[in-house]
């Protein structure tokens, strides 16, 4: 049953992401040239994501447990450290230069656009380079 949800809430997500237009790379970095073409309507995409996690929270954790686990998945580390700050500076560099953010790059990739061609295959060599990486200093 844990597999269908999955795939049923990897749909709804990636169903999203094309409607409010975060597959679309002009439009993301539209929004991200604030000096320029800024483009606000991400920002009520980001709106409607905040209050729908504020609320959807709010109900979660009203349950002892989670409707497909025994029990919640709570991070428990609090460290701001240079992995994290340099992981998350990759992220917005890759973002900003590519217009993409992963999520919305694998909902680009079946359009064939060239940008998200070009994405996905530098987003999966990147992780791979990360895993080897940490591989290698652990």
């Amino acid at each position: 049953m844990r597999p269908f949800f999955g795939f049923l809430t990897g749909l709804v997500f990636g169903l999203g992401l094309i409607l409010s237009g975060m597959s679309n790379p002009a439009k993301v970095l539209n929004f991200l040239d604030v000096f320029g073409r800024w483009d606000p309507s991400l920002a009520f995409v980001m709106g409607g994501a905040s209050l729908t996690t504020f609320v959807g929270y709010r109900l979660v954790w009203r349950r002892p447990t989670p409707s497909l686990m025994p029990s919640f998945d709570i991070p428990t580390s609090t460290t701001i450290d240079r992995k994290l700050l340099g992981g998350a500076a990759v992220f917005g560099i890759g973002w900003g230069i590519g217009g993409f953010c992963p999520g919305p790059a694998w909902t680009a990739l079946p359009m064939m656009t060239p940008g998200a061609l070009a994405f996905v295959p530098a987003m999966l060599a990147g992780i791979w380079i990360g895993v080897m990486i940490r591989s290698r200093a652990s």
